[in-house]
């Protein structure tokens, strides 16, 4: 029997997060066969007169891609990859799969060489800034268990996150986003947490259900030398197929000048990949009401109510703070009180505590008003 959440959210993810249009190509990437979404979302592009394109992927010929890699070879699979997204108007990226941690133990200078030219080339050159695109998970036993939940309980979760009302949420955002705008300093404060950073002049992108499911968060940039200070992050952060906590990063005019974690050298290493790996690309808090605890996947975690996320490399184009960087790694804090609480505040103006809005316009993102 077909679960009708699924043709609901293909629906979302064709109408409203690429909104595609009639003669308009799609792409349709899925890492892990995930035969039913995937289907339902080739039938709801052709519903909307566009063309639908598959590509399957799958983590464990990733891996033994990845670990005889030689540049040359990839360099050639960018090409490959770079010349059908060219085609394209939208893209949709279903990622899946068994392990989060397939990817571990490939080398770092594999891991590099497929960052410097499929992440690179056809997704950071060509994807994120010249198509509408959106990417999100599929739920499995797996994202279950990371969520220490039942996989029916899971599923239930997974499918009134990803199909709750964007618009409202969409509508809701604009005072944030407003007042963003008209900030200059920022400080965040919190269990080992001291912060200052500036987003003076700096766009803040509002990201409803358009680029990423679920969604819910309202992303900036720092002034790339602004930050100064000590950040203390309490949720787990995934990245390059090793899951690192207790992540604590020490800033001295923009830069990471030290870091440690319960990897500490391998941490050290990631920032090390190059120039831009050290400074920050991204400042986003977090407001999605139905994401309450951390479960590993970053999808999910940069949307939980009452945090926010840092991230160093990689800027985005609409929120250009002038850093580039191989990496952009998302890595989130909590500032619930059962996480430790914290404040937020734009030009000395305390505007979150404790991980609820507090001044009057911004009430309106405080999860009971969003479900």
């Amino acid at each position: 029997m077909k679960d009708p959440r699924i043709e609901t959210l293909a629906k979302n993810l064709i109408n409203y997060s690429v909104q595609l249009q009639p003669g308009e190509k799609v792409l349709i990437e899925n890492f892990g066969l995930q035969r039913e979404l995937v289907t339902a979302l080739v039938k709801e592009a052709y519903a909307a007169g566009g063309y639908p394109f598959v590509l399957l992927k799958d983590h464990q010929v990733d891996r033994a891609l990845l670990m005889g890699a030689q540049e040359e070879q990839f360099e050639m699979m960018a090409q490959f990859e770079a010349q059908v997204m060219k085609q394209m108007d939208a893209y949709i990226g279903l990622r899946s799969g068994d392990n989060i941690n397939e990817l571990a133990d490939v080398p770092d200078e594999k891991m590099k060489i497929h960052g410097n030219t499929i992440q690179k080339k056809v997704h950071r050159d060509i994807r994120v800034p010249k198509t509408k695109w959106v990417v999100l998970r599929y739920p499995n036993a797996s994202m279950a268990q990371l969520a220490k939940m039942s996989t029916e309980a899971f599923e239930d979760f997974y499918f009134n996150v990803c199909n709750l009302d964007y618009g409202k949420m969409d509508k809701a955002m604009d005072a944030l986003v407003d007042l963003m705008n008209k900030t200059d300093k920022v400080r965040i404060t919190g269990p080992g947490t001291d912060l200052t950073f500036s987003i003076k002049d700096i766009p803040a992108v509002k990201c409803a259900g358009r680029m990423n499911i679920p969604d819910g968060e309202v992303y900036t940039a720092p002034v790339r030398e602004s930050v100064n200070g000590v950040i203390s992050f309490n949720t787990p952060s995934p990245y390059q197929g090793f899951t690192f906590e207790n992540v604590k990063l020490t800033f001295k005019d923009g830069k990471i000048v030290e870091a440690t974690a319960n990897d500490t050298e391998r941490i050290n290493n990631i920032f090390d990949t190059d120039e831009g790996a050290r400074y920050i690309g991204e400042f986003a808090i977090g407001v999605n009401p139905f994401i309450l605890h951390p479960m590993q996947d970053i999808l999910f975690d940069e949307k939980i109510d009452g945090s926010f996320h840092f991230t160093p490399g990689q800027c985005y184009d609409d929120a250009y703070n002038g850093n580039h960087s191989n990496i952009h790694w998302d890595m989130v804090m909590i500032q619930r009180p059962e996480y430790g609480g914290g404040e937020i505040y734009f030009d000395d103006v305390l505007i979150r505590k404790d991980g609820r809005f507090v001044i009057p316009e911004l009430e309106c993102l405080n999860p009971e008003n969003l479900k």
